[in-house]
């Protein structure tokens, strides 16, 4: 059974940090690439890090340098360490393979106050 569950976001000032992790069943997770997405209101979804088994990392302009992406494959979990966080950060993060299956978790809401 495909699995995908978010969890970790939440509510942080701007400035601040929150560490979202990404439970997968084993079948994604032996995908070559996984990868965070995020989607704001109105907005369409963006891919914004992946990585691939063997550890080579990709970031959108956008959060490059302040982002960081990791997974632990012996626990199937995919991490994402966000750093100095914005306002302009406030979206629905979601994991997924790189490019993404047709099925998606509930995603984590992380919501930036300024």
């Amino acid at each position: 059974q495909v699995q995908l569950v978010e969890s970790g976001g939440g509510l942080v000032q701007a400035g601040g940090s929150l560490r979202p992790s990404c439970a997968a069943s084993r079948s994604i997770f032996r995908t070559n690439a996984l990868g965070w997405y995020r989607q704001a209101p109105g907005e369409q979804r963006e891919l914004v890090a992946q990585i691939t088994r063997s550890s080579r990392i990709n970031y959108s302009d956008s959060v490059k340098g302040r982002f960081t992406i990791s997974r632990d494959n012996a626990k199937n979990t995919l991490y994402l360490q966000m750093n100095s966080l914005k306002a302009e950060d406030t979206a629905n993060y979601y994991c997924n393979a790189v490019p993404p299956i047709s099925v998606w978790g509930q995603g984590t809401q992380v919501t930036v106050s300024s």
